[in-house]
């Protein structure tokens, strides 16, 4: 049997017959371009995927705490150096890598385009997203003496719109040599009966398969290798959509090196007990990132001993992976959330329907499930005004506008801090 019939057998047995008629129509240049897609999908995997959504939610008994952190602005002046130099070394030692995951469009903003490009309107003449990233690092590099690799997560819609802007506009005085673009994983769509979609260009209709597919796209596109070639040790990952991420910060790195642990994170406290942010805490003795929507009412206004919130650390999508713990978790499949969306596809008769519904399944996988495959986590607890000013929404919180203030009275007031 030839690798075609084997995919065919395959379709016949998860129940894709519809796949097969549409190949019958298909002239030889189109069907070989399905048949090499079918060929690259898990089918096992994504009926799996297709029939948890089909099952009921079975609600174990899960031991909830509250989870250690350590409050920059508590430290002594010792403790900071101390910190600080420990991270130091890392940076100047070259074992340090940055990755910024920009996979997104800017539609919610209005934005035609990868979200990288959007241009934040700072200073009156205003800086693009990846501009400002740039200016982040070129600053560290210059601080530290080094040159920090810069791993950019693109997605298949927007890759080569992202690479003309960062050609065109010379890498913003970035070593280009030392920036390297890879793709986020995709995974097909299936509609409520579990049929793969099939879309306008008559292949498989596939969606990106969330921030925690990062893993496995750093190990299957070479640039795990290439960090481990390079000496990498430690790795950030952040978004690109964070006008005052800090993605060289020593602190946070000290911290990790000094609690002996291998995956470490910043948060900022939640601004009240009903901010819809997910919040670190311990689950079954794990580390964890659990939804506000998962998190019971009175734990979310739990107050501890001195005062705080006892759920009240939010992830800011600020993180810090030893090399170890990347390929480890390149290697786990991770949990897979699906979201029930609206798509058009191509029928049998190899017409488009649009649906007024949603109609169809999107699988994907978050960057903090990761959080569970270690006994521990470092936290630092930063403040909202230095961390964390995201781009996500046109208008009112976490938009342009917001952003542009604490932007710029960041770089205003904290100058060097």
């Amino acid at each position: 049997m030839n690798k075609n019939e084997d995919i065919i057998e395959l379709l016949k047995t998860y129940s894709q017959e519809h796949i097969i008629k549409l190949l019958e129509k298909l002239d030889d240049e189109k069907k070989a371009e399905l048949l090499e897609q079918l060929n690259n999908i898990d089918l096992h995997q994504i009926m799996e995927l297709y029939e948890n959504t089909t099952k009921e939610i079975e609600i174990k008994e899960n031991k909830i705490e509250a989870i250690k952190y350590l409050d920059k602005e508590k430290l002594t002046k010792n403790e900071l150096e101390k910190l600080n130099e420990l991270g130091e070394n890392i940076i100047v030692s070259g074992k340090y890598a940055v990755v910024t995951m920009a996979g997104g469009q800017g539609t919610r903003l209005g934005h035609t385009g990868p979200k990288g490009t959007f241009k934040l309107d700072v200073y009156g003449k205003g800086k693009y997203l990846f501009e400002i990233l740039a200016e982040n690092l070129k600053e560290a590099n210059k601080k530290y003496n080094t040159t920090i690799p810069w791993y950019i997560m693109t997605s298949r819609e927007n890759n080569n719109e992202t690479q003309e802007f960062l050609e065109k506009n010379k890498y913003f005085g970035y070593d280009k040599n030392n920036v390297k673009l890879f793709k986020q994983g995709e995974l097909p769509l299936v509609d409520k009966q579990g049929k793969m979609l099939i879309g306008k260009d008559f292949k498989i209709k596939e969606a990106s398969d969330g921030n925690g597919g990062l893993f496995s796209s750093l190990r299957k596109s070479g640039m795990l290798a290439d960090m481990k070639e390079r000496g990498i040790k430690w790795v950030f990952i952040g978004a690109v959509d964070n006008a005052i991420l800090k993605m060289a910060d020593v602190t946070l790195l000290g911290v990790a090196i000094n609690s002996n642990v291998q995956i470490a994170s910043k948060s900022v406290v939640k601004a009240n007990p009903h901010e819809k942010v997910g919040v670190f805490c311990k689950m079954n003795g794990r580390p964890k990132v659990i939804e506000y929507t998962e998190l019971p009412e009175e734990m979310a206004e739990e107050i501890d001993s001195n005062g705080e919130l006892k759920f009240g650390e939010s992830h800011i999508m600020c993180n810090l992976f030893t090399i170890d713990a990347i390929e480890k978790i390149s290697k786990e499949p991770l949990i897979y959330h699906s979201a029930i969306k609206k798509n058009s596809y191509i029928n049998e008769e190899a017409k488009e329907v649009i649906p007024t519904e949603p109609n169809s399944y999107k699988f994907e996988a978050f960057i903090f499930d990761s959080f569970e495959l270690f006994d521990d986590i470092a936290i630092l607890r930063g403040k909202r005004e230095d961390d964390f000013a995201p781009v996500k929404n046109k208008e009112g919180v976490d938009s342009p506008k917001t952003a542009k203030e604490l932007y710029e009275k960041y770089w205003t007031g904290n100058r060097g801090k």
